[in-house]
């Protein structure tokens, strides 16, 4: 194989804290600045109890990833697991690709969120074609930043990890300060108070917490990577609840439910008006652009980097089209072309829908692996993923409820995908392992 097409590793290049900045820089970029309003539209005041009870949920799945990192720290995170639990097989394949896709999502989840938030400052988007343009945009910038290094991606992403958590904590604490009251009224969730609608808004809380799977992707470049990829994500996840719960009382304390459900897609800038007027709306325009940036430059590394490692391990078609470089950079430019079309042509609250049903289907699969086939191998007590599981099926259950009797269009998207996924998974991997055959069959008739 000539240089030119492996994948390069760093062993050791991210340090502790550099894995945390990635970590909370992925999940704080996604989940805050456009799944408040979401969540609050799903569930009416009692949002914020979403936000923690995804925490949960979030926190019994990180014991598999963590389990299965320590024993098996490697840069392909996700696929390699699969790989673990399920060997050459469609189930590999198959939920290696949801999270794939999954991920690829979130960038464009957050590629329209950046033109949401950058729209405030002219007005809003009334005729809804800026939003696009712009999230494209930024998409095509970061795959431009992401043509250089390791180290320059690294920087970028700790200095917006830094300004931007600094920045949301300032909103967070500014906007229960200056709150008349931080009380959010329990008593009348209004009609969408059903127990399905609140899983299905924990369910999308799910996807604000879910970059905690960006630390068990860079692996084996994480220094002392036994110890330090779990303490990471703890880290993470921690430092995550207590943001979310702040801002969350924040919002739900200067804005009234429907002002909340209006503003969805840029809740928090709304939710700063009222607060600190105009030039709160702008701070926090500016930190929603800076966030949203940073978690798409931090995103389509680790994504595109997930692709080459599936192409590696012969689990997914490669076609260099040719283009020169290593497959790396090719996995890059299949990732965001399919993050452009998908921020051209989908809202926001559409692309969060596909995202939670890829992810969390993805999710209990690594947990059954976990249960089924690695429980020895990785030491793991069985009570955990089984938890993990049942909270699993829970929240996906209650979001495809309510979508169902919502959006049903996004569910067919979801199932026709998935579908196609499974189907071209299963051609390639039947004509993969028949040439193979092919090609001992004739390496033995030579040696006869």
């Amino acid at each position: 194989m000539n240089d030119d097409r492996r994948t390069n590793y760093q062993e050791g290049s991210l340090s502790l804290t550099g894995t945390v900045m990635l970590g909370t820089g992925v999940m704080i970029g996604a989940g805050i600045f456009a799944l408040t309003g979401q969540m609050a539209q799903m569930t009416g005041v009692l949002f914020p109890l979403a936000f923690l009870m995804a925490a949960v949920i979030v926190s019994f799945s990180a014991y598999s990833y963590i389990k299965i990192s320590n024993a098996y720290p490697s840069a392909g995170g996700i696929g390699m697991y699969l790989h673990k639990a399920y060997g050459d097989r469609l189930p590999t394949a198959f939920n290696a690709l949801l999270m794939y896709f999954s991920m690829v999502i979130a960038q464009s989840f957050l590629a329209r969120t950046f033109g949401s938030y950058t729209m405030q400052l002219f007005g809003g988007d009334d005729s809804g074609r800026m939003v696009p343009i712009l999230g494209v945009s930024l998409i095509l910038t970061a795959f431009l930043i992401n043509l250089l290094s390791n180290r320059m991606i690294q920087g970028v992403a700790s200095f917006i990890g830094v300004v931007k958590i600094g920045g949301i904590l300032i909103i967070g604490l500014v906007g229960v300060w200056l709150a008349d009251s931080v009380s959010v009224n329990f008593s009348e969730p209004g009609e969408a108070g059903t127990v399905g609608n609140f899983l299905g808004a924990t369910a999308l809380g799910i996807l604000a917490f879910k970059g905690f799977t960006t630390i068990t992707n860079s692996g084996s470049e994480v220094k002392d990577p036994h110890r330090n990829v779990g303490r990471a994500i703890i880290i993470s996840i921690a430092a995550c609840v207590v943001i979310y719960t702040l801002v969350g009382f924040a919002v739900a304390s200067n804005l009234s439910l429907p002002e909340i459900i209006e503003t969805q897609d840029y809740s928090l800038a709304a939710a700063a008006r009222p607060a600190l007027g105009d030039y709160g709306v702008w701070f926090t325009v500016a930190i929603a652009m800076m966030a949203t940036a940073g978690g798409i430059l931090a995103s389509i590394f680790a994504v595109s980097r997930m692709l080459a490692m599936l192409t590696e391990m012969k689990l997914v078609p490669h076609r260099h089209f040719g283009m020169p470089g290593s497959i790396q950079k090719h996995t890059l430019v299949y990732t965001v072309i399919l993050g452009l079309l998908l921020t051209a042509f989908f809202d926001l609250s559409r692309i969060a829908a596909l995202g939670i049903v890829f992810y969390l289907i993805m999710d209990i699969a690594i947990h059954w692996g976990v249960l089924r086939y690695l429980r020895q191998d990785v030491k793991a007590k069985a009570w955990v993923p089984a938890v993990a599981i049942v909270l699993d099926l829970m929240a996906l259950g209650g979001f495809l409820w309510v979508k169902l009797n919502t959006d049903p269009f996004v569910i067919g998207v979801a199932v026709g995908t998935m579908v196609l996924i499974a189907v071209a998974e299963q051609i390639f991997l039947k004509r993969s392992s028949e040439s193979a055959q092919a090609s001992q069959d004739q390496s033995q008739a030579h040696h006869h």
